[in-house]
């Protein structure tokens, strides 16, 4: 091969992919059991730690565009795990809050965290390791998110 960096095997993107893409998998049949998705998990998690988020707040925190979170919340509204409504301070905001039906979802879904840490670390991997690879991915995303 001509150009030795373009080896798939050189790349730091392609097993940073292939693990996010494998790790969601293990989560489908958890959040197939709540009848939600990945991405409406990842906002629950935001409302559950902390209610009543602006959608700026939601897509900032999330890493993700506002026309990828807008509809995505759309359907959470619909499903009735969320109202949306507009701020009372600032009428161009939308906040987002949990249900009843949301905030009950909380107590299915905390089982989630750890049954994948102990499907992940097992005898493979223990828990410091994966601590540790997660304090190096968070400092990754925080210098690539400038």
């Amino acid at each position: 091969m001509a150009y030795e960096q373009l080896k798939l095997e050189n790349q730091l993107c392609f097993p940073v992919y292939a693990a996010s893409r494998l790790i969601t998998r293990e989560y489908q049949p958890h959040l197939d059991r709540l009848g939600i998705t990945y991405p409406q998990y990842l906002v629950f998690m935001l409302l559950w730690e902390q209610d009543e988020r602006s959608v700026n707040e939601i897509t900032q925190k999330l890493i993700l565009n506002t026309n990828t979170v807008t509809p995505l919340l759309k359907r959470m509204e619909k499903q009735g795990f969320i109202t949306r409504t507009k701020s009372t301070e600032d009428s161009r905001k939308v906040i987002i809050k949990l249900t009843t039906k949301g905030d009950e979802l909380q107590e299915q879904a905390a089982v989630i965290p750890e049954s994948l840490v102990k499907k992940i670390a097992g005898d493979n991997m223990n828990i410091e390791t994966l601590k540790r690879l997660k304090s190096d991915l968070d400092q990754l995303i925080k210098l690539l998110n400038k």
